[in-house]
């Protein structure tokens, strides 16, 4: 049955003094990129997910304007709630013809209508709290649909890549050495600041080798890290971060074609080609199992089905079988955070300082000077601690 994002029947006039100029992409990703507070966001985004949405939050838009249908109702999507939750309006299902507004153009939102100047130039729903509840309660009915179609994508992506996965056969080699170390995987994805904040002790005392998928790389150096590896399509990645000095592996498709390769050489760089079906972080992963990693750590990456859904492509049945084919060695960054404790423990650390101060005091004791400055600190103290002795008496 076709799903259409519900209609407010009764509404108020709407956020009517919210303008700026528009900022215009089809692609999310990349709008975010030059996107300003108090500019408008146009976007074509079907099924809003949940990093999209808080990609668009920290821009700080005065609205989201999108194309497409921000719930189709293929599954219960969590990105306009988020965007709702910010305080930015959200007008929705204004069709592909908004595409061709301007950059830069000044609109403004009035009820259900985006205006620039006086002429109405796209027209939508703008959602709200119960558009949205009801609208994800509808997804939510669907849901088996997209149950089968996952496991559908999950049996075809078995049989493409059975040799990658069950063998590892097409594995490129690399020159970066991953045998026996830990390795540290970073997708610009779900709490990927917060989580990498978390891992700063465990980065600092086990060093792992640091993957970068895309943009992840670029919240690596954005933390402070050099990225050992970068792995992608290179559609969402720095040309600086590119230019770090990290080993860059190109994430091609299976046919060969490799739309980023030509842009990492015209920035001087020489990449390895890695041909495979699925995501970029399944490509990372298997990367990291194959050249003899004993432990990866994933920040940002997808972990349950709702998040594998809320990708909104088939493609993501293949992360699920690559973290089987991982298996014991995958762990998630905020299960490291929580087990993790550094190897000097507090009382370590107190008997250290300890020591510290008695071999300094040894060492003054040994000097005339020092055994001076010994005596006039132990008279101070004295007459500190007498005086602290007459105030509670």
């Amino acid at each position: 049955m076709p799903f259409t994002t519900r209609m407010r029947r009764e509404r108020d006039p709407g956020p009517a003094g919210v303008h700026g100029p528009a900022r215009v992409d089809p692609r999310t990703k990349d709008l975010t990129k030059r996107l300003k507070p108090g500019d408008i966001a146009v976007i074509n985004h079907i099924d809003i997910d949940k990093v999209s949405a808080e990609a668009l939050v920290a821009c700080r838009p005065s609205a989201v304007v999108n194309a497409a249908a921000s719930i189709s109702g293929r599954y219960p999507n969590l990105g306009p709630e988020i965007i709702l939750a910010a305080g930015i309006p959200l007008l929705d299902s204004v069709g592909e013809g908004v595409m061709a507004v301007a950059e830069g153009t000044v609109v403004r939102l009035e009820g259900d209508d985006l205006l620039a100047g006086d002429t109405v130039v796209a027209s939508g729903a703008a959602l709200d709290a119960a558009s949205v509840t009801d609208s994800m309660s509808e997804a939510r009915a669907g849901l088996n649909d997209q149950l089968e179609a996952f496991a559908a994508n999950t049996m075809e992506y078995l049989k493409q890549e059975r040799a990658l996965l069950l063998d590892g056969v097409g594995v490129p080699d690399i020159r970066t050495d991953l045998d026996g170390r830990h390795v540290l995987i970073v997708v610009r994805g779900y709490h990927y600041k917060e989580d990498l904040q978390m891992l700063r002790s465990y980065i600092r005392e086990f060093k792992p080798i640091l993957i970068g998928v895309d943009g992840g790389a670029d919240a690596i150096v954005d933390a402070r890290h050099k990225p050992d590896l970068i792995v992608g399509d290179m559609d969402s990645v720095s040309d600086a971060t590119l230019r770090c000095g990290a080993e860059v592996v190109v994430h091609a498709y299976r046919d060969g074609r490799a739309p980023g390769l030509e842009r990492v050489r015209a920035l001087g760089v020489e990449p390895v080609v890695f041909p495979a079906t699925g995501t970029s972080e399944d490509v990372a992963m298997l990367l990291a199992d194959d050249k003899g990693a004993t432990l990866i750590v994933a920040v940002g990456t997808h972990a349950t089905l709702v998040e594998f859904l809320d990708k909104g492509r088939s493609g993501m049945a293949s992360t699920f079988l690559t973290r089987l084919r991982v298996g014991g060695k995958l762990v998630d960054a905020k299960g490291v955070s929580r087990l993790y404790r550094s190897r000097i423990s507090g009382s370590w650390l107190a008997l250290m300082v300890l020591v510290g101060l008695l071999a300094l005091a040894a060492a003054l004791w040994a000097t005339p000077g020092g055994k001076v400055f010994l005596q006039v600190i132990g008279a101070r103290l004295d007459v500190l601690w007498s005086a602290l002795g007459g105030i509670f008496t």
